[in-house]
């Protein structure tokens, strides 16, 4: 089983490099971990409140299941995958059956951040994207997909996603094995990814 962690900024283009790898493994072979499922519950926290929960901050994920989701995946036994509300900020009931695959994949703005993480993964990727290229896909993701209007996204980014970015998500890049310039429209190294991982799979070898 291989571990592959994807990280990079808001934006970046990560989930764009997550599907072209998925496209070109065969059907079955893979399963994707997204960070954003294992954000801490803010059932909690009153309404109004939860606005200001920051969740570009590593406080805000839990750290210890996502590590023993991994941990029981590569001993071969299926997880329940949590599952989260952008909308009401809070974890949901339903769960997400997940059973072990050659290939798992954590995709997410801080997936380098946490140490023990780091260690149960086989290859660590960055996903380095322009800050202004970031900042327009994060306009038009958070408009389309969460309502916000677009002087929100901006006040959001200079007060939040900007210096989260600089303190915390950044820094991870120096733990990278491989760093992707561009996102997804970066093929040449979507493809070394892809060699690198049918490589180190038993039934490609």
């Amino acid at each position: 089983m291989l571990i592959i962690g994807i990280a990079g900024g808001t934006g970046s283009g990560k989930t764009t490099v997550v599907r072209k790898i998925m496209e070109s493994l065969d059907e079955g072979e893979v399963v994707l971990l997204p960070q954003d499922s294992y954000y801490k519950d803010s059932s909690h926290v009153p309404v109004e409140e939860r606005q200001n929960i920051n969740f570009d901050h590593p406080d805000a994920f839990e750290w210890g299941l996502l590590s023993k989701h991994i941990a029981s995946l590569r001993e071969g036994r299926s997880i329940e995958q949590p599952t989260y509300s952008y909308l009401t900020c809070t974890r949901q009931p339903e769960t997400i059956h997940i059973e072990p695959r050659e290939v798992v994949i954590v995709e997410g703005i801080l997936a380098l951040c946490d140490k023990k993480l780091r260690q149960q993964m086989d290859l660590k990727i960055f996903v380095d994207t322009d800050s202004d290229d970031r900042l327009i896909r994060v306009i038009r993701r958070d408009m389309a997909e969460r309502g916000r209007t677009a002087e929100a996204v901006m006040d959001r980014y200079v007060r939040v996603l900007k210096p989260m970015h600089e303190q915390f998500i950044e820094p991870t890049k120096r733990y990278a094995d491989l760093i992707i310039p561009e996102g997804g429209s970066n093929q040449v190294a979507i493809d070394i990814v892809t060699m690198y991982i049918k490589k180190h799979l038993p039934c490609h070898e």
